[in-house]
Protein backbone atom coordinates (compact mmCIF):
# COMPACT_ATOMS: atom_id res chain seq x y z
CA UNK A 1 0.00 0.00 0.00
CA UNK A 2 1.21 3.26 -1.21
CA UNK A 3 1.38 6.54 1.87
CA UNK A 4 0.35 9.91 1.16
CA UNK A 5 2.09 12.38 3.42
CA UNK A 6 2.72 15.97 2.64
CA UNK A 7 4.22 19.02 4.32
CA UNK A 8 3.97 23.02 4.65
CA UNK A 9 7.62 24.23 4.57
CA UNK A 10 8.05 27.72 6.59
CA UNK A 11 8.48 29.85 3.01
CA UNK A 12 4.53 28.45 1.69
CA UNK A 13 6.10 25.69 -0.72
CA UNK A 14 4.02 22.35 -0.61
CA UNK A 15 5.84 19.61 -0.15
CA UNK A 16 3.81 15.95 -1.27
CA UNK A 17 4.41 12.48 -1.76
CA UNK A 18 2.71 9.17 -2.77
CA UNK A 19 4.73 6.71 -1.16
CA UNK A 20 5.15 3.18 -2.26
CA UNK A 21 9.01 1.71 -0.82
CA UNK A 22 7.90 -1.55 -3.05
CA UNK A 23 8.62 0.69 -6.35
CA UNK A 24 11.73 0.76 -8.41
CA UNK A 25 11.78 4.17 -9.40
CA UNK A 26 10.64 7.46 -8.06
CA UNK A 27 8.91 10.59 -10.08
CA UNK A 28 10.07 13.75 -8.99
CA UNK A 29 8.20 17.12 -10.24
CA UNK A 30 7.62 21.26 -9.33
CA UNK A 31 4.12 22.03 -10.34
CA UNK A 32 3.96 26.08 -10.72
CA UNK A 33 1.64 27.89 -11.09
CA UNK A 34 1.90 29.97 -13.67
CA UNK A 35 -0.15 29.32 -16.54
CA UNK A 36 -1.76 30.84 -19.82
CA UNK A 37 -4.46 32.33 -17.78
CA UNK A 38 -2.24 34.31 -15.58
CA UNK A 39 -1.19 36.31 -18.44
CA UNK A 40 -1.89 39.43 -19.55
CA UNK A 41 -1.33 40.72 -22.89
CA UNK A 42 2.27 42.22 -22.97
CA UNK A 43 2.66 38.55 -21.41
CA UNK A 44 1.35 36.51 -23.51
CA UNK A 45 3.04 32.86 -23.86
CA UNK A 46 5.80 33.90 -21.06
CA UNK A 47 5.08 30.36 -18.79
CA UNK A 48 5.84 28.50 -21.59
CA UNK A 49 8.71 30.63 -22.73
CA UNK A 50 9.81 30.66 -18.92
CA UNK A 51 9.16 26.75 -19.37
CA UNK A 52 12.34 26.48 -21.90
CA UNK A 53 14.41 29.29 -20.10
CA UNK A 54 14.57 26.83 -17.32
CA UNK A 55 16.88 24.52 -19.56
CA UNK A 56 19.68 27.14 -20.80
CA UNK A 57 21.27 26.97 -17.24
CA UNK A 58 21.81 28.84 -13.87
CA UNK A 59 24.32 30.31 -12.11
CA UNK A 60 26.12 26.81 -11.17
CA UNK A 61 25.06 24.96 -14.25
CA UNK A 62 25.71 25.79 -18.05
CA UNK A 63 22.59 24.81 -20.45
CA UNK A 64 25.20 21.73 -21.31
CA UNK A 65 25.63 20.23 -17.52
CA UNK A 66 21.60 21.09 -17.24
CA UNK A 67 21.09 18.54 -20.24
CA UNK A 68 24.10 16.28 -19.61
CA UNK A 69 22.93 15.69 -16.42
CA UNK A 70 19.55 14.94 -16.87
CA UNK A 71 21.18 11.89 -19.23
CA UNK A 72 23.41 11.10 -16.72
CA UNK A 73 20.60 10.24 -14.20
CA UNK A 74 18.71 8.45 -16.28
CA UNK A 75 14.75 8.28 -16.70
CA UNK A 76 12.62 10.45 -18.49
CA UNK A 77 12.42 13.88 -18.13
CA UNK A 78 10.80 16.64 -19.49
CA UNK A 79 8.47 19.69 -19.05
CA UNK A 80 5.09 20.94 -20.27
CA UNK A 81 2.83 24.30 -19.83
CA UNK A 82 -0.75 24.20 -20.01
CA UNK A 83 -3.56 26.99 -18.76
CA UNK A 84 -3.22 27.05 -15.74
CA UNK A 85 0.13 25.69 -14.70
CA UNK A 86 3.74 24.67 -15.55
CA UNK A 87 5.57 21.55 -15.00
CA UNK A 88 8.74 20.17 -14.33
CA UNK A 89 9.47 16.35 -13.84
CA UNK A 90 11.98 13.83 -14.15
CA UNK A 91 11.52 9.79 -12.90
CA UNK A 92 14.91 8.22 -11.79
CA UNK A 93 16.20 5.46 -9.67
CA UNK A 94 15.81 5.94 -6.07
CA UNK A 95 19.54 6.35 -5.20
CA UNK A 96 19.14 9.11 -7.59
CA UNK A 97 16.61 11.22 -5.91
CA UNK A 98 18.31 14.06 -3.94
CA UNK A 99 20.80 14.41 -7.47
CA UNK A 100 17.85 14.77 -9.15
CA UNK A 101 15.99 17.11 -6.70
CA UNK A 102 18.90 19.29 -5.86
CA UNK A 103 19.54 19.70 -10.08
CA UNK A 104 15.19 20.22 -10.67
CA UNK A 105 15.74 22.95 -7.84
CA UNK A 106 18.51 24.58 -9.42
CA UNK A 107 17.08 24.57 -12.76
CA UNK A 108 13.85 26.62 -11.57
CA UNK A 109 16.10 29.25 -10.55
CA UNK A 110 17.27 29.81 -13.64
CA UNK A 111 20.02 32.80 -14.96
CA UNK A 112 17.57 34.34 -17.51
CA UNK A 113 20.17 35.59 -19.63
CA UNK A 114 19.78 38.09 -22.38
CA UNK A 115 21.24 36.13 -24.98
CA UNK A 116 19.62 33.42 -24.34
CA UNK A 117 15.97 34.64 -24.25
CA UNK A 118 16.63 36.33 -27.70
CA UNK A 119 18.06 32.53 -29.32
CA UNK A 120 15.25 30.65 -27.80
CA UNK A 121 12.96 33.74 -28.68
CA UNK A 122 13.63 32.48 -32.33
CA UNK A 123 12.73 29.01 -31.44
CA UNK A 124 9.32 29.50 -29.85
CA UNK A 125 8.56 31.86 -33.05
CA UNK A 126 9.38 28.39 -35.03
CA UNK A 127 7.17 26.27 -32.88
CA UNK A 128 4.10 28.69 -33.54
CA UNK A 129 4.44 28.57 -36.82
CA UNK A 130 4.95 25.27 -37.05
CA UNK A 131 1.65 24.79 -35.18
CA UNK A 132 -0.13 26.92 -37.31
CA UNK A 133 0.58 24.97 -40.46
CA UNK A 134 -0.89 21.81 -38.93
CA UNK A 135 -4.26 20.50 -38.70
CA UNK A 136 -6.29 21.46 -37.17
CA UNK A 137 -4.41 24.66 -37.84
CA UNK A 138 -5.04 26.64 -34.77
CA UNK A 139 -8.98 25.51 -34.59
CA UNK A 140 -8.59 24.16 -31.16
CA UNK A 141 -7.07 27.54 -29.71
CA UNK A 142 -9.69 29.60 -31.82
CA UNK A 143 -12.68 27.68 -30.11
CA UNK A 144 -11.21 28.28 -26.78
CA UNK A 145 -10.59 31.82 -27.32
CA UNK A 146 -14.19 31.94 -28.95
CA UNK A 147 -16.37 30.31 -26.26
CA UNK A 148 -13.51 31.76 -23.13
CA UNK A 149 -12.41 35.18 -24.93
CA UNK A 150 -8.87 35.59 -25.59
CA UNK A 151 -7.87 36.15 -22.02
CA UNK A 152 -7.51 33.86 -19.14
CA UNK A 153 -8.20 30.19 -20.06
CA UNK A 154 -9.15 31.15 -23.66
CA UNK A 155 -5.21 32.81 -23.68
CA UNK A 156 -2.73 30.71 -26.29
CA UNK A 157 -0.46 28.85 -24.59
CA UNK A 158 2.16 29.65 -26.81
CA UNK A 159 1.52 33.01 -27.22
CA UNK A 160 1.17 34.97 -30.65
CA UNK A 161 3.83 35.82 -33.11
CA UNK A 162 3.06 39.63 -32.04
CA UNK A 163 3.60 38.85 -28.54
CA UNK A 164 6.59 37.03 -28.65
CA UNK A 165 8.43 39.04 -31.11
CA UNK A 166 7.66 42.08 -29.19
CA UNK A 167 8.39 40.43 -25.66
CA UNK A 168 11.37 41.63 -23.47
CA UNK A 169 13.70 40.17 -20.87
CA UNK A 170 13.02 42.58 -18.26
CA UNK A 171 9.02 41.33 -18.91
CA UNK A 172 10.04 37.79 -18.36
CA UNK A 173 12.44 38.41 -15.42
CA UNK A 174 9.23 40.70 -13.54
CA UNK A 175 7.06 37.29 -14.47
CA UNK A 176 9.46 34.99 -13.20
CA UNK A 177 9.72 37.16 -9.72
CA UNK A 178 5.85 37.22 -9.66
CA UNK A 179 4.85 33.72 -10.48
CA UNK A 180 7.65 31.54 -9.52
CA UNK A 181 7.18 31.99 -5.53
CA UNK A 182 7.26 29.30 -3.24
CA UNK A 183 3.36 29.51 -2.71
CA UNK A 184 2.39 29.09 -5.79
CA UNK A 185 4.68 25.96 -6.53
CA UNK A 186 4.49 22.52 -4.69
CA UNK A 187 7.28 19.62 -4.77
CA UNK A 188 5.88 16.44 -5.80
CA UNK A 189 6.90 13.20 -5.56
CA UNK A 190 5.56 9.69 -5.75
CA UNK A 191 6.95 5.74 -5.77
CA UNK A 192 10.28 4.88 -3.74
CA UNK A 193 10.77 8.17 -2.36
CA UNK A 194 12.36 9.17 0.89
CA UNK A 195 9.96 12.19 1.95
CA UNK A 196 11.87 12.95 4.95
CA UNK A 197 15.03 13.25 2.60
CA UNK A 198 13.11 15.11 0.34
CA UNK A 199 11.72 17.58 3.18
CA UNK A 200 15.04 18.36 4.93
CA UNK A 201 16.51 18.80 1.16
CA UNK A 202 13.70 21.25 0.04
CA UNK A 203 13.93 23.24 3.54
CA UNK A 204 17.55 23.90 2.51
CA UNK A 205 17.30 24.26 -0.95
CA UNK A 206 14.29 27.18 -1.22
CA UNK A 207 14.93 28.78 2.15
CA UNK A 208 15.71 32.24 0.05
CA UNK A 209 13.26 31.57 -3.27
CA UNK A 210 10.79 34.45 -1.42
CA UNK A 211 13.75 36.85 -0.90
CA UNK A 212 13.19 38.86 -4.48
CA UNK A 213 10.80 41.45 -4.09
CA UNK A 214 7.38 41.18 -6.21
CA UNK A 215 7.88 43.33 -8.97
CA UNK A 216 5.39 46.29 -9.02
CA UNK A 217 1.67 44.99 -11.15
CA UNK A 218 1.21 45.16 -14.41
CA UNK A 219 -1.52 47.16 -15.87
CA UNK A 220 -4.46 45.69 -16.37
CA UNK A 221 -5.45 45.17 -20.12
CA UNK A 222 -7.63 47.11 -22.37
CA UNK A 223 -11.28 44.51 -22.25
CA UNK A 224 -12.31 46.52 -25.32
CA UNK A 225 -10.07 44.99 -27.60
CA UNK A 226 -8.68 42.43 -28.89
CA UNK A 227 -4.82 41.24 -28.22
CA UNK A 228 -3.00 41.91 -31.71
CA UNK A 229 -2.49 38.77 -33.44
CA UNK A 230 -6.14 37.20 -32.26
CA UNK A 231 -9.24 36.91 -34.23
CA UNK A 232 -12.53 35.25 -33.31
CA UNK A 233 -14.38 34.11 -36.33
CA UNK A 234 -15.49 31.14 -35.81
CA UNK A 235 -14.12 29.88 -39.36
CA UNK A 236 -10.55 28.98 -40.29
CA UNK A 237 -9.97 29.40 -43.93
CA UNK A 238 -7.18 27.20 -44.93
CA UNK A 239 -6.55 27.04 -48.66
CA UNK A 240 -4.61 23.98 -49.24
CA UNK A 241 -6.52 21.58 -46.14
CA UNK A 242 -7.56 18.59 -47.94
CA UNK A 243 -9.79 18.06 -45.26
CA UNK A 244 -12.23 19.60 -42.85
CA UNK A 245 -11.80 20.01 -39.53
CA UNK A 246 -14.67 20.84 -36.50
CA UNK A 247 -14.03 21.60 -33.18
CA UNK A 248 -16.70 22.23 -30.45
CA UNK A 249 -16.67 23.47 -27.20
CA UNK A 250 -19.27 23.37 -24.44
CA UNK A 251 -19.40 23.47 -20.43
CA UNK A 252 -18.34 20.63 -18.38
CA UNK A 253 -17.37 19.54 -14.73
CA UNK A 254 -14.56 21.06 -12.68
CA UNK A 255 -11.44 19.50 -11.33
CA UNK A 256 -13.47 19.80 -8.00
CA UNK A 257 -16.81 18.86 -9.68
CA UNK A 258 -18.17 15.30 -7.96
CA UNK A 259 -19.48 14.93 -11.46
CA UNK A 260 -16.61 15.10 -13.27
CA UNK A 261 -16.73 10.90 -12.78
CA UNK A 262 -19.41 10.50 -14.50
CA UNK A 263 -18.52 12.57 -16.95
CA UNK A 264 -15.39 10.77 -17.86
CA UNK A 265 -17.37 7.31 -18.40
CA UNK A 266 -20.01 9.05 -20.03
CA UNK A 267 -17.72 10.79 -22.53
CA UNK A 268 -15.76 7.22 -22.62
CA UNK A 269 -19.05 5.69 -23.97
CA UNK A 270 -19.92 8.63 -25.99
CA UNK A 271 -16.50 9.55 -27.86
CA UNK A 272 -13.60 7.24 -27.30
CA UNK A 273 -11.15 6.93 -29.83
CA UNK A 274 -12.34 2.95 -29.96
CA UNK A 275 -15.34 1.48 -29.32
CA UNK A 276 -17.05 4.23 -28.53
CA UNK A 277 -20.94 5.63 -30.33
CA UNK A 278 -18.93 7.87 -32.51
CA UNK A 279 -16.82 5.79 -33.12
CA UNK A 280 -19.00 2.99 -34.27
CA UNK A 281 -21.19 5.35 -36.46
CA UNK A 282 -18.33 7.55 -37.69
CA UNK A 283 -15.10 6.16 -37.96
CA UNK A 284 -15.50 2.46 -38.38
CA UNK A 285 -18.28 3.29 -41.23
CA UNK A 286 -15.81 5.33 -43.35
CA UNK A 287 -17.26 8.37 -42.76
CA UNK A 288 -15.17 10.57 -40.69
CA UNK A 289 -11.25 9.73 -40.28
CA UNK A 290 -12.08 11.35 -36.26
CA UNK A 291 -14.87 11.80 -34.12
CA UNK A 292 -14.19 12.07 -31.25
CA UNK A 293 -15.56 13.70 -27.96
CA UNK A 294 -13.77 14.07 -24.28
CA UNK A 295 -13.45 16.81 -21.21
CA UNK A 296 -11.37 18.52 -20.07
CA UNK A 297 -11.08 19.60 -16.10
CA UNK A 298 -9.68 23.20 -14.95
CA UNK A 299 -9.68 24.46 -11.15
CA UNK A 300 -12.58 26.24 -11.55
CA UNK A 301 -14.86 25.09 -14.50
CA UNK A 302 -14.77 22.64 -17.48
CA UNK A 303 -14.92 22.13 -20.50
CA UNK A 304 -16.51 19.41 -23.24
CA UNK A 305 -15.07 19.09 -26.90
CA UNK A 306 -15.63 17.30 -29.65
CA UNK A 307 -13.16 17.03 -32.67
CA UNK A 308 -14.60 15.94 -36.53
CA UNK A 309 -12.59 15.56 -39.08
CA UNK A 310 -13.77 14.43 -42.82
CA UNK A 311 -14.10 15.16 -46.37
CA UNK A 312 -15.12 19.02 -46.65
CA UNK A 313 -18.09 17.45 -49.02
CA UNK A 314 -19.16 15.13 -46.27
CA UNK A 315 -18.92 17.88 -43.34
CA UNK A 316 -22.65 18.85 -43.13
CA UNK A 317 -23.90 15.41 -42.59
CA UNK A 318 -21.37 13.95 -40.18
CA UNK A 319 -22.01 16.72 -38.70
CA UNK A 320 -25.63 16.14 -38.28
CA UNK A 321 -25.10 12.57 -37.31
CA UNK A 322 -22.40 13.20 -34.23
CA UNK A 323 -25.21 15.63 -32.89
CA UNK A 324 -27.88 13.01 -33.31
CA UNK A 325 -25.88 10.74 -31.00
CA UNK A 326 -25.20 13.33 -28.69
CA UNK A 327 -29.05 14.34 -28.37
CA UNK A 328 -29.81 10.78 -28.19
CA UNK A 329 -27.60 10.27 -24.62
CA UNK A 330 -28.31 13.56 -23.48
CA UNK A 331 -32.69 12.12 -23.88
CA UNK A 332 -32.52 8.52 -23.34
CA UNK A 333 -28.91 8.07 -21.22
CA UNK A 334 -27.19 4.81 -21.15
CA UNK A 335 -28.24 1.54 -20.43
CA UNK A 336 -26.38 -0.46 -17.35
CA UNK A 337 -24.22 -3.00 -19.58
CA UNK A 338 -22.97 0.40 -21.26
CA UNK A 339 -21.97 1.88 -18.21
CA UNK A 340 -20.47 -1.74 -16.12
CA UNK A 341 -18.33 -2.01 -19.18
CA UNK A 342 -17.04 1.30 -19.76
CA UNK A 343 -16.37 1.27 -15.58
CA UNK A 344 -14.57 -1.90 -16.05
CA UNK A 345 -12.38 -0.25 -18.95
CA UNK A 346 -11.73 2.83 -16.87
CA UNK A 347 -10.87 0.65 -13.43
CA UNK A 348 -8.54 -1.26 -14.96
CA UNK A 349 -7.12 1.83 -17.07
CA UNK A 350 -6.34 3.75 -13.66
CA UNK A 351 -4.94 0.74 -11.81
CA UNK A 352 -2.70 0.21 -14.71
CA UNK A 353 -1.44 3.53 -14.94
CA UNK A 354 -0.90 3.81 -10.99
CA UNK A 355 1.77 1.32 -11.83
CA UNK A 356 4.10 4.07 -12.89
CA UNK A 357 5.23 6.64 -10.58
CA UNK A 358 5.06 9.55 -13.08
CA UNK A 359 1.51 9.10 -13.45
CA UNK A 360 0.81 9.29 -10.00
CA UNK A 361 2.92 12.33 -10.04
CA UNK A 362 1.02 14.37 -12.46
CA UNK A 363 -2.49 13.63 -11.40
CA UNK A 364 -1.23 14.36 -7.50
CA UNK A 365 0.65 17.43 -8.36
CA UNK A 366 -1.81 19.18 -10.19
CA UNK A 367 -4.76 17.91 -8.16
CA UNK A 368 -2.35 19.46 -4.89
CA UNK A 369 -2.05 22.52 -6.55
CA UNK A 370 -5.50 23.57 -7.95
CA UNK A 371 -7.18 21.63 -5.45
CA UNK A 372 -5.60 21.12 -1.86
CA UNK A 373 -6.86 17.76 -2.41
CA UNK A 374 -5.28 14.15 -2.76
CA UNK A 375 -7.45 11.48 -3.57
CA UNK A 376 -6.02 8.05 -3.08
CA UNK A 377 -5.96 4.64 -5.12
CA UNK A 378 -8.69 3.02 -3.88
CA UNK A 379 -10.93 6.06 -3.39
CA UNK A 380 -10.71 6.89 -6.90
CA UNK A 381 -11.71 3.60 -8.10
CA UNK A 382 -14.60 3.79 -5.85
CA UNK A 383 -15.97 6.94 -7.04
CA UNK A 384 -15.80 5.66 -11.20
CA UNK A 385 -18.15 2.43 -9.47
CA UNK A 386 -20.40 4.30 -7.40
CA UNK A 387 -21.18 6.00 -10.68
CA UNK A 388 -24.94 4.68 -11.96
CA UNK A 389 -26.99 5.22 -15.15
CA UNK A 390 -28.95 7.91 -13.02
CA UNK A 391 -25.75 10.10 -12.57
CA UNK A 392 -24.71 9.73 -16.38
CA UNK A 393 -28.38 11.02 -17.29
CA UNK A 394 -28.18 13.91 -14.86
CA UNK A 395 -25.03 14.84 -16.35
CA UNK A 396 -25.71 14.16 -19.82
CA UNK A 397 -28.52 16.67 -19.46
CA UNK A 398 -26.64 19.05 -17.89
CA UNK A 399 -23.85 19.43 -20.13
CA UNK A 400 -25.00 17.73 -23.29
CA UNK A 401 -27.74 20.22 -24.10
CA UNK A 402 -26.10 23.85 -24.66
CA UNK A 403 -25.96 25.29 -27.47
CA UNK A 404 -21.66 24.62 -27.77
CA UNK A 405 -19.30 27.05 -29.44
CA UNK A 406 -18.25 25.67 -33.08
CA UNK A 407 -14.80 26.67 -35.16
CA UNK A 408 -14.37 25.10 -38.40
CA UNK A 409 -11.11 24.88 -40.50
CA UNK A 410 -11.62 24.52 -44.04
CA UNK A 411 -10.65 24.52 -47.48
CA UNK A 412 -13.78 24.93 -48.85
CA UNK A 413 -16.39 27.05 -46.44
CA UNK A 414 -19.74 26.95 -48.97
CA UNK A 415 -19.76 23.35 -47.55
CA UNK A 416 -19.68 24.00 -43.92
Amino acid sequence: MSEFRHVTLPNGLQVVADIDTRGYSAAIGYFVRAGAKDETDPQSGLSHFLEHMMFKGTATRSAADVNRELDELGGNSNAYTSEEQTVYYASVLPKYQRRMVDLLTDMLRPSLRADDFETEKQVILEEIAKYEDQPPFGAFERVMECCYGPRGLGRRVLGTTHSIENMRVETMRDYFHTRYRCENIVLAASGNVDFDDLVAQATDANATWNDVPVPPATPADDLDRLPEGIQTNPRIDIPDASQAYRVTLSDGPSMASPDRYAMRLLTSILGDDGGSRLFWDLVDTGRAEIATLWGQEFAETGGLFTYLVCGPDQMESNTRLMNEAIEIVAREGVDEDELKQVINKTVAGVIMSSERPSQRLFSMGSRWLCCREHLALDELLDAYRAVDVDAIGRVAKAHLQSEPTEVIATASLAHT
